[in-house]
């Protein structure tokens, strides 16, 4: 096998290695059909299968019944922005926010398209240090439902534990921590996840929602942007992108070898530890974003103690193989992005260029 680096990029994210090879494996012939899965048609009994077994393999590691379906879609969480609203903010109703950073500020801008918002929370006020408190979040008079994003990538946070609303439907961004640990999924009215962080390759988008919802959409919208449409044809009403299908589905049966969310969980704690004791340790040399109580397992972002020391640390890191340690444009500084697939050996790697650094730099 050739060299390969540590993967601390955003996203598209690092692969288990065991998928890859097996993708490798299976990449010319796969399952003895002669053909690659890449000219393989969606309409065969091989992709049909593929598409089967992810559905309830994600449903299962979210200990979800037939009272909820999962729909593989195209056009990224970005697209999700505008289809929430469309099918699920009429008239005379209020569609709640909880801003907790850019992403939950672009999906408000889409929504405002659409119909009546309220921005039901907000920590902007605080550079999205944190996550807000429940007793924070104020909703409207009406809403039909609340918004939230999970994880947020760009500043590092978290939810810890997920609001309730009664019988107002939550919904959730949930592209960069869906399935870092175990989580109340049934607390959710749908679920929407980008592939390419934790669950596969990007050209997939997750949604997972309550069978209610994926009826009677409004029939003034576009067929493909109504939730239904897919649902009636299990995900095949267009072409779907079925290599990304196909890895997401690998991603699923290894997520399940080892150990299901529970020992993701035990790891990935494991594995985000070792880099915020380092900041914790570090004196104040390094300075985490993020709020203790709203620190991200799964995105680590961090200040040194100038710009030039953190162009420095990223070009360093890059040259002994840790890659993608850039923050993002809009905040600066340094993130370092642990999705399930990053190994403890990388993060043991990371924690130890930061110890050396600093002891050269400090």
């Amino acid at each position: 096998m050739t060299h390969r680096v540590f993967n601390f990029n955003a996203g598209p994210a690092a692969l288990p290695i065991e998928v890859l090879k097996q993708a490798q494996a299976e990449f010319l012939n796969y399952q003895e059909t002669g053909m690659s899965i890449l000219e393989t048609s969606h309409r065969s009994k091989a992709y049909e299968a593929i598409n089967r077994e992810a559905e309830a393999t994600l449903k299962e590691l979210l200990g979800l019944g037939d009272n909820y379906r999962v729909l593989f879609l195209q056009g990224g969480a970005s697209t999700q922005f505008a289809m929430i609203p469309m099918n699920f903010l009429p008239q005379g109703r209020t569609a709640d926010y909880i801003l907790t950073g850019a992403w939950s500020e672009k999906a408000l801008k889409e929504a405002k398209l659409f119909g009546n918002t309220h921005i039901a929370a907000t920590t902007g006020e605080d550079n999205y240090k944190r996550i807000p408190k429940i007793d924070e979040i104020q909703l409207s008079e009406n809403p039909a439902y609340v918004h939230i994003t999970s994880n947020n990538t760009i500043f590092g946070t978290q939810w810890q534990e997920f609001p309730s609303f009664g019988q107002v439907p939550l919904i959730a961004d949930m592209s960069s921590d869906i399935l870092n640990k175990p989580f109340d999924a049934e607390k959710f009215s749908l679920i929407y996840a980008g592939a390419q962080k934790n669950l596969g390759p990007s050209g997939v988008t997750v949604v997972i929602a309550r069978k209610e919802l994926l009826e009677n959409n409004p029939k003034a919208i576009p067929t493909m942007m109504r939730y239904e449409t897919h649902a009636k044809n299990d995900s095949l009403y267009n072409t779907p992108p079925a290599f990304s299908v196909y890895i997401l589905n690998l991603v699923l049966q290894w997520l399940k070898a080892q150990g299901g969310l529970a020992a993701i969980e035990k790891r990935n704690v494991e594995k985000a530890s070792l880099i915020y004791n380092t900041i914790d340790q570090s004196g104040g040399y390094y300075r985490g974003h993020a709020q203790k109580d709203s620190r991200s397992l799964m995105n680590i972002t961090f200040r040194l103690p100038s710009e030039e020391l953190e162009k420095a640390f990223a070009s360093q890191a890059e040259k002994a193989g840790l890659i993608g340690l850039k923050g993002h444009r809009s905040v600066g500084g340094l993130r370092a992005s642990i999705y399930n697939a990053m190994t403890v050996e990388g993060c043991r790697a990371l924690e130890q260029f930061m110890l050396n650094f600093q002891h050269k730099n400090g």
